[in-house]
Parts: structure tokens; C-alpha cells; sequence
């Protein structure tokens, strides 16, 4: 039976792991991205992760990554500053090239969709939406287990939805926005803050933290109640390192979500928090994987 390698490029961290025939890890780990020395050196550390654990019965590469793709061509056909120079890359023919076995690649957020429609939350339904929610705000839309990817491959580019503040979805409603609003309302450098001090300092009761992730469940309840009267699922899959603190933030998000959606969509529309969490992206492309060979 054949293995697979599996890689996450995201903008903090490259995941990567061996899978079974069956889709069961058999071994993980993780490395810093680096993303702002560009998608030359991303590829170069992603191939030589590659090469680390290639083994005897390696069957194929799977591959999640930021940014737009064409999941025919395995190319990269959009990504943002965070990643300079990446935009354009030819990721299943270089791998392919290097390595000399199957190589499928697919957005990350679409991965985590498929992810959690495969043996998730999302699990059995007929149409989903599943959004991650992280440095940015990533969308994937499923009907009957199938990724709309739309005309340009970026359908579920929720992030860049406009917001009444006059920012994006992401600006204001992403982890990022959530630190800089708090570094900036206790006027120090957003460097000392990320999720898990934020959330420390809810359990310490600290005034403006509580304010900030309140302010954060508000705009995401807003943003979803806008792409739910557009699209109508059944279920809405929320992903992302901050949903570990789902016992505090679904309820707010559930709170924020029937405010803004009338009675009778609001009652159909059930709010979950992923399965998956950090596997997503890694069994995704798998599942991808499986499903293009």
C-alpha cells in the first residue's frame, strides 16, 4: 500500500506528514514559513521537506498553499504580499520534475473544506461553507462534497469582501485585526500580542481584550450573515488556530450570526467549529489528491 507526503504552505507555518493508503497520519511536523523571503526560497525549503521524507512506496505528493490556484495546472495564480514573488509559480511541475512521482495542488482553504466535508463538521451535508480565520480570512463554498472554485479558481475569496468600516472582511475581522486592535488601544508594538496572550488576558479579565474579541465575533457574525443570504448552507464550518477557543467564541459569533440573518435563515444555518484544526490542510490536499489520480 502507498503513502503519501503531505504539505501545508501557510503564511505562519509549512505543515507537513506521511498518510497512509487510508488517510491516516502516520507522522507530522511543522517548520516556519519565511514567507517574506519569497516563493523561490518557499519552494526551495518545501522541496528539500520533500526530500526528507521521501521512503520507499511514496505514491504521491499533496500539496495545500496559500494563495489563488489553478488546481488543473498546479500553479499559483494569485498570492498576495505576504508571500512576494510567488504568484505565477509552477508548483505541481516543479515537484513532479524533482521528484519524479503524481503531484496534486490545491488552495488551503478549499483543502480544509474538503477536509471537514470528508470527516468533519461539514460531514453529510448538501452545501457548506467553511471559512478559515487566521493571518486573513479564506473561504470554500461545497455542494454535495464539491469545491465551487468558480471561473478564475477564487470563488470564496471572502476576505476581500468590503466591511460598513470601509476595510475588508480580513481587515477587520482576521487574528491579525484582532492584535492590532488590541496593540493599538494599549498603545504598544502589536509584536508583543498574538491569540493565546489575548486569551490570557480574557481569563485575567483584562477590559480591552474582551472588547476587542467581542468587536471580532461582531464583524465575523456580520460577514457571515452576508455570504449566508447570498449562498443559504446548511452549515457554517469556522477554522483556524483561534477556534481552539471555540467554547468562548461560537456562542458570541452565534450571538453576532442572528443578529444580523432573519428568523427563518437564521434557524437553518448551523454554526460549527472544525474538526480538524491543524491536520485540515495536510488531509485536504490528500483528499484532493485522491480524488484528481
Amino acid at each position: 500500500m502507498g503513502k503519501y507526503i503531505s504539505v501545508d504552505i501557510g503564511g505562519t507555518e509549512i505543515k507537513y506528514g506521511l498518510l497512509s493508503e487510508e488517510g491516516v497520519f502516520l507522522w507530522h511536523g511543522s517548520t516556519p514559513t519565511e514567507a517574506a523571503r519569497g516563493g523561490c526560497c518557499l519552494m526551495e525549503k518545501v522541496g528539500k521537506i520533500i526530500g526528507s521524507l521521501m521512503c520507499g512506496g511514496i505514491a504521491g505528493i499533496c500539496i495545500s498553499t496559500a494563495g489563488m490556484v489553478d488546481s488543473v495546472q498546479g500553479k499559483i495564480l494569485y498570492a498576495n504580499s505576504n508571500i512576494p514573488g510567488y504568484a505565477g509559480t509552477e508548483v505541481k511541475k516543479r515537484l513532479e520534475e524533482a521528484f519524479h512521482i503524481p503531484c496534486e495542488v490545491e488552495n488551503d482553504v478549499y483543502c480544509a473544506g474538503m477536509a471537514e466535508y470528508g470527516s468533519g463538521a461539514a460531514a453529510g451535508s448538501r452545501l457548506a461553507l467553511c471559512l478559515t480565520v487566521g493571518t486573513g480570512i479564506g473561504g470554500c463554498l461545497l455542494a454535495d462534497g464539491q469545491v465551487l472554485r468558480g471561473a478564475g479558481y477564487s470563488a470564496g475569496s471572502v476576505g476581500y469582501l468590503h466591511m460598513p468600516d470601509g476595510r475588508s472582511f480580513e481587515e477587520s475581522g482576521s487574528v491579525t485585526a484582532l492584535v492590532r486592535r488590541v496593540a493599538e488601544r494599549k498603545r504598544e508594538d502589536a509584536a508583543l500580542w498574538d491569540g493565546r496572550k489575548i486569551f490570557d488576558g480574557i481569563a485575567g479579565r483584562d477590559g480591552i481584550c474582551i472588547g476587542a474579541v467581542d468587536e471580532m465575533a461582531d464583524i465575523l457574525g456580520l460577514g457571515i450573515a452576508d455570504i449566508c443570504y447570498l449562498f443559504n448552507p446548511e452549515v457554517v464550518v469556522l477554522g483556524g488556530g483561534i477556534m481552539r477557543q471555540e467554547e468562548y467564541l461560537l456562542p458570541r459569533i452565534r450571538s453576532s450570526l442572528d443578529r444580523y440573518l432573519i428568523p427563518a435563515v437564521a434557524s437553518r444555518t448551523r454554526l460549527r467549529a472544525a474538526v480538524h484544526r491543524n491536520e485540515a490542510g495536510m488531509l485536504g490536499a490528500f483528499y484532493h489528491f485522491k480524488d484528481r489520480q
